[in-house]
Parts: structure tokens; sequence; C-alpha cells
């Protein structure tokens, strides 16, 4: 089973204003909601996959109880925590000449939450995969990833990982079955500039070093790499499109690779579905459907 983790959901509300003025009553062309963060995108590609998993994290308020919803009408399976205090972020996104973003904060979640998150992973059985995805709230501890790994270190869970920084590098040590940092997090993470697909595999190679099993690195139009942990590494630029809406495509990378993986059982396949749902994402107004990425799969010509 597939569980995704994500410390502070949010609903996201996207609005497109014609010619957004400063200081004047705008009035909006189109108005999307959707349920948002890292772990539950990865949970809703997975859905459009056809892929079952549970959503897990935390919950407050109103907001919450939407975010729940408009979940559960889409199928998936949720487990949330509720936090009795506060509400569950609102990020606006408005797109006009330009875009930009008002991201909330979420709720206050205390240790007795965070241990009802344990309890809960707690639960999960050998071979269980769980995705760790996103930022941390400001009221949380920042090593809690390496925290609950270090915790579940001996309950043999597969745990893939898409964060940044010392959140990433944190985890290493624990052996994460995938991570999935881009070249500009990669790069930032090591000092260097990585520009292209061969500028990235040695140090994607070093993360193995530190411990990852295996590295997917995106890196948008100039496609994807992969290091396995068999030794393998495979390269391949985009596929073509237009490019509509960049969030939520490192997500689907994710989703895509994990359900590959599932369904065939080799890395290979595994990062081809990667790149295409990535892709896919990217491409459309909303997150990847099982059609946009069976379309990209048969049409890309991957040069491995």
């Amino acid at each position: 089973m597939i569980y995704t983790v994500t410390f502070n959901p949010s609903l996201d509300y996207i609005v497109s204003v014609d010619n957004f003025e400063v200081g004047k009553v705008n009035r909006t062309n189109t108005e999307l909601m959707f349920a948002g963060g890292k772990g539950i995108n990865v949970s809703i590609v997975l859905s459009n996959l056809g892929v079952k998993s549970t959503a897990l994290g935390f919950l407050a308020g109103f907001t919450g109880n939407e975010i729940k919803r408009l979940l559960n009408v889409q199928g998936i399976n949720t487990d949330f925590i509720e936090i009795d205090e506060g509400m569950s972020r609102i990020n606006v996104k408005l797109r006009s000449n330009e875009e930009s973003e008002i991201n909330g904060m979420g709720p206050g979640i205390k240790e007795s939450d965070i241990q009802k998150l344990y309890d809960k992973i707690d639960a999960l059985q050998e071979g269980d995969t769980v995705v760790l995805a996103g930022s941390i709230p400001s009221v949380m501890p920042s090593s809690i990833y390496s925290d609950i790994m270090k915790h579940f270190q001996d309950k043999k869970l597969n745990f893939a990982v898409d964060a940044t920084c010392d959140l990433l590098m944190n985890v290493l040590e624990y052996h994460p079955f995938v991570i999935k940092p881009n070249n500009h997090e990669l790069g930032e993470i090591f000092g260097v500039t990585l520009k292209t697909r061969d500028e990235v595999v040695p140090y994607a190679k070093k993360l193995q070093e530190k411990g990852a099993r295996n590295v997917i690195v995106s890196m948008a139009g100039e496609g994807a790499v992969l290091v396995t942990e068999n030794g393998d590494v495979y390269k391949t630029e985009a596929p073509k499109g237009k490019v509509k809406n960049s969030v939520g495509a490192g997500d689907s990378m994710v989703a895509g690779f994990i359900a590959g993986y599932l369904k065939s059982n080799d890395y290979k396949e595994a990062f081809k579905m990667g790149v295409c749902t990535g892709s896919a994402s990217a491409f459309s107004d909303n997150l990847a459907t099982k059609e946009e990425v069976e379309a990209l799969y048969n049409a890309h010509n991957f040069d491995f």
C-alpha cells in the first residue's frame, strides 16, 4: 500500500484576471479550487493512474473539511489527523499579466498531534511505500522527515522523499527508496550550476554515496536523469508539449515513478512512467490523467 504524508495541506484557490491592477477592484474570469500540497498531489495522480493510496497529514477547520471532501469525491482514501485549533491554509494563485501567489500559514500542530502521525505509520506493513513531500510548517521540528525515517528504519518501509536542501540531506543515511531533487536543488546542495543531463549524473551518484537508493533528477525542458541502486544510469530529453502549469509536475513524476515500478518492478519502466507523468501534468491545466500519460508514453522517443 502507498501512503502520502502532507504536513501542511491547502485549498488552492486559482483565479484568472485580465490586466490585474493593484489598489482597484478586479473581477475574475475563471476560478478553480483544488486540494493542494505535494503529498496530496501524489495521491491524486496515483488515483488518476488507477493506483490506490491513503493520504495522511494534518487538517483543521472548515478548510480542512473541504480538503478532505474534495479528495473523497475523487475516490482517494484519507486518514488525516484533525487539529483542534486554527484552519488549514488557503493558497491564492493569481494569474494575470504576471502570476502571483499568497500562501497561508496553516494550523498550529502540537507534539501530541505529531505522535498521532507516528501511531498511524506504526500500523503500516513491511514493504509499504511512504511518500514524504513538501515543506515543513514552522510549528513543527525541521528534522521531522529524518525523525520519522529514523523511528521506522527497522520496519522496512520504502520511503520516497521529495524535499530540498537539509530536509533531503538529513534523510539519506536512512536509505530512502527514491529521492527527486531537480537540477537547481541538486546544484545548490553541492554549490555548482548544473545545466545538462551529463553534468547531473556525478552529483546524483554523490547522493547515492550518502545513502539514497535511487535518485531521479528532474530538469524541466532539459529532461530528466535516473541513477538506480543497480548502477544503471538513464537519461532522456523532455517529451514535446506546451507547458501550461508547472505546479505539481514534480509530484506527478514521483507518482508516475512509483506507479510504474509497482506495475513492472523495473526501474527503466518506472523512469519512463515518471517522466511522462510529470510532463503530462506540466502540459495540462490540472494534474495528469491516465489518458494524457499514455499518449505521451506512446509518442515520446526515449533516447536510452
